[in-house]
């Protein structure tokens, strides 16, 4: 039986949400039925893990980034265009914002036979300039006239989609995040000595990239709002990025060095949140965040901030706290009550676990994807 050539476009693999799944999604189609093809930027910590799925074909693009640059912009899309013809592609499958606006408009000047875009968070958010929030619905707008499928990781997502019109409500299909319960069910709490951590320790971490949208400085901030009622809980954050410098003197001009860790990017996040008393997001926009997924399947009470589709996976006072985005004292005040208070911790905690169910397991997702693909086959 002859094959379909799947085409996934994203801007850059770099060690985050969008592309771990999307990884783990490649790697779990049926190579007998589906010929994959990865299309990125020529960087990125990733790289390898997609260079080891066995029957993967890869192109790195020298022109593919993630800023705006009109001439490397306009190279990419030739390039890709390029790809598509050459390889007969039948499914182009776009993620991540540049790459969901070039990927599609390539596909479409092709005539492929079908354009599948998943939002991992709108490209346009509330905290942009007003002329570049108004650009980015537009050109989603466009995109989705000539995309066949909007896949949503949350309904939030969806519901804004449709708010703005952008693709008719038929176009659009959820299928959640999808993570291997079974990594995160151990506890490990001989890890903390990796982590320089002693047994009695009270810990806080986050896993984040240094980027605006994260807000990692408001966990810094967040450090120091803690301390002046609780002294001596550790601070941890598994990470990196633009950022990384303000951080570090953020931690020198409020003292914090004995406090906080930064420790770079984690590829151990399972033995990194089985170190935890509580985890912590601060971020400003979100789509869905699947560090959440990760420290609810670890058994940890999340104090987040209320963004995105958080709230879809987060029941405040149930398995968590949800506080609005910048609340300093807000989020201090529900992660002090959390480390003094070890039943409300325990009780938290066995809630967080059991609200994922099974709607997030890997394997579900990956045959969300594979009757999608079969289905626009047909």
């Amino acid at each position: 039986m002859q094959k379909t050539n799947i085409l996934f476009v994203i801007t850059k693999l770099e060690l985050g949400g969008a592309q771990k799944q999307l990884l783990a999604m490649i790697g779990g189609l049926d190579q007998q039925k589906f010929q994959l093809f990865l299309f990125t930027a020529r960087e990125g910590l990733l790289v390898e893990e997609a260079r080891g799925i066995q029957g993967l074909i890869l192109l790195r693009s020298k022109f593919l980034e993630r800023k705006i640059n009109p001439l490397k912009d306009i190279l990419s899309f030739f390039q890709l265009r390029s790809f598509i013809k050459k390889n007969k592609i039948r499914i182009v499958h776009t993620h991540s914002s540049k790459a969901g606006i070039l990927g599609r408009f390539a596909a479409a000047s092709c005539g492929t036979a079908a354009i599948v875009h998943t939002v991992h968070g709108w490209s346009f958010h509330d905290f942009q300039p007003g002329w570049m929030r108004r650009l980015f619905i537009w050109l989603e707008r466009y995109c989705a006239k000539f995309s066949d499928k909007i896949i949503v990781v949350s309904d939030h997502d969806r519901k804004i989609g449709l708010k703005l019109y952008i693709g008719s409500p038929e176009k659009y299909r959820l299928i959640h995040y999808g993570i291997d319960y079974n990594e995160f069910l151990k506890s490990n709490r001989d890890a903390r000595k990796e982590f320089g951590l002693a047994h009695e320790d009270l810990v806080v971490g986050m896993v984040s990239c240094f980027k605006p949208q994260k807000a990692p400085q408001d966990f810094i901030a967040l450090a120091r709002a803690v301390r002046e009622g609780l002294d001596g809980v550790k601070f941890i954050l598994a990470g990196d990025g633009v950022l990384r410098n303000q951080l570090r003197r953020l931690i020198k001009r409020y003292k914090l060095e004995k406090n906080v860790t930064l420790l770079g990017w984690r590829r151990d996040i399972p033995q990194f949140l089985s170190c935890l008393d509580v985890f912590v997001l601060t971020s400003l926009w979100e789509g869905l965040p699947i560090a959440a997924l990760e420290a609810l399947a670890s058994s940890l009470p999340v104090v987040a901030t209320d963004t995105g589709g958080i709230r879809e996976v987060i029941s405040d006072g149930d398995n968590g706290f949800l506080l609005s985005p910048g609340d300093m004292s807000g989020l201090a005040e529900k992660v002090t009550a959390l480390l003094k208070d070890k039943d409300l911790k325990g009780r938290m905690g066995l809630k967080a676990k059991e609200s994922l169910g099974e709607t997030f397991r890997l394997e579900n997702m990956q045959k969300s994807y594979y009757n999608l693909y079969a289905e626009l086959v047909n």
